[in-house]
């Protein structure tokens, strides 16, 4: 079996068990660790294994033709595939020559002009929102949580995220906010109705500015806080701040220095922008194709190396770089244990199929922020070296401010 040729090197902690398409059991054992069993169902699913063993999983669990048994589930599985191959991916001189391939042919699949970019968007974000309902906060935060210590619940660590943010972007009564990827107005909301201040968010989701227009005529905030459908390098107004919160991923490697340099043109002398985006500590790589195919066309998660040559050409600081790690591990365990726990819902809205696929994304995910090396950047950019304080102190101060000030207003729900 081309497959045990392909696990046999690879499986140094755990047992896997993988039972052929013809009912034989091949074990694949190293250090002790956990034990999983899968069973492939189909030939054709056994040899594209060798060749595509990302899309074969996706797919062939997707299709039901890939099972974990003995109760078992799909995250077991790629929780222990992702362990063995770790932050630097070890990988047979096969797969590493095809990861090497894929990196030449990123820019192609990352081209993201506005058309293409609005399409990208729809793919994933226009989905029915009783979707995202069933595994999200009640504020519908679609983006890395922060778990303070001691905060283990989904909602206090999205609140606390926000509270985060605020903190960094030294936030007053009156400031203009620009929001690039508004997502359903989570953010804006909170950051207009607790710091004072006036925000413009952007979305490129019909249905996420539906929800977020609407959010905003409920809490009384429409004459602070407005959204458009509107690309980023459409917006022409100038900010004092500006903040973009898990949107970067969509921008694509040719379009960063287009990125930067309108953030820089939109942000007022000694104004501040605060980037939080998914980053991979591995260096520059290529998207998973499982994950571009069905999840997220057209999205790159950047290494910090390919971020700070165009934020150097576009002549902004560099003022803070913030690292989160295993963050978005534990916001996707959150995700993925509501989402399979409200499986029958989501099956109402889609299918089975839709179902599994969401399933394997979220586990996905959540693997590859234990073992692969993804992370969570917040960088924060200034046109003047001296927009931000010398020393990080304030960041704490304005934390402990702002819960002095503020409790978590659980009302505002999407």
């Amino acid at each position: 079996m081309l497959l045990a040729r392909f696990l046999k090197p690879l499986v140094k902690v755990g047992t896997l068990t993988v039972i052929d398409a013809d009912g034989r059991p091949h074990m694949f054992a190293g250090d002790p660790g956990p034990s999983v069993t899968m069973r492939i169902h189909s030939k054709a699913l056994q040899r594209r294994y060798f060749f595509q063993p990302s899309m074969a999983t996706g797919e062939g669990y997707m299709e039901g033709q890939l099972t974990v048994e003995d109760g078992g589930t799909i995250y077991d599985l790629l929780d222990l595939a992702c362990m063995n191959m770790g932050h630097k991916r070890a990988v047979t001189p096969f797969h590493a020559l095809t990861r090497q391939a894929a990196r030449l042919f990123r820019r192609v699949q990352q081209f993201n002009p506005i058309s293409r970019a609005q399409t990208n968007v729809a793919h994933h974000y226009d989905l029915s929102g009783a979707l995202y309902d069933l595994f999200l906060d009640s504020d519908r935060q679609y983006s890395c949580a922060y778990f303070e210590p001691g905060v283990d619940d989904l909602e206090s660590a999205q609140y606390e995220k926000k509270r985060h943010i605020a903190a960094k972007l030294l936030l007053e009564p009156g400031m203009r906010v620009l929001e690039i990827g508004s997502g359903w107005g989570g953010l804006a909301l909170s950051l207009a109705r607790e710091t004072g201040a006036c925000v413009t968010g952007l979305t490129l989701s019909q249905e996420q500015l539906k929800v977020s227009r609407e959010r905003a005529k409920r809490a009384g905030l429409a004459d602070r806080v407005e959204f458009h459908l509107r690309d980023y390098r459409e917006e022409t107004g100038i900010y004092d701040r500006i903040v973009s919160v898990g949107m970067f991923e969509h921008v694509g490697i040719n379009h960063f220095g287009q990125y930067f340099a309108q953030v820089r043109d939109r942000l007022k002398p000694d104004g501040i922008a605060l980037l939080h985006t998914i980053g991979r500590a591995e260096g520059p790589g290529a998207t998973d194709p499982w994950i571009r195919k069905y999840i997220f066309p057209g999205g790159y998660i950047p290494a910090l190396s390919e971020m700070a040559r165009p934020i150097e050409d576009s002549g902004l600081w560099i003022a803070d770089i913030e690292v989160l790690r295993l963050h978005y591990a534990k916001t996707l365990r959150h995700w993925r244990e509501r989402f399979v726990a409200n499986w029958d819902r989501a099956k109402a809205l889609y299918d089975e199929r839709f179902c599994r696929m969401w399933e394997f994304y979220l586990a996905a995910s959540e693997a590859s922020f234990r073992h692969l090396g993804n992370v969570v950047f917040q960088v924060q950019l200034a046109n003047r070296q001296d927009a931000v304080p010398l020393t990080r102190d304030y960041i704490g101060n304005a934390h402990r401010r702002l819960k002095r000030e503020q409790t978590p207003d659980r009302t505002q729900a999407a």
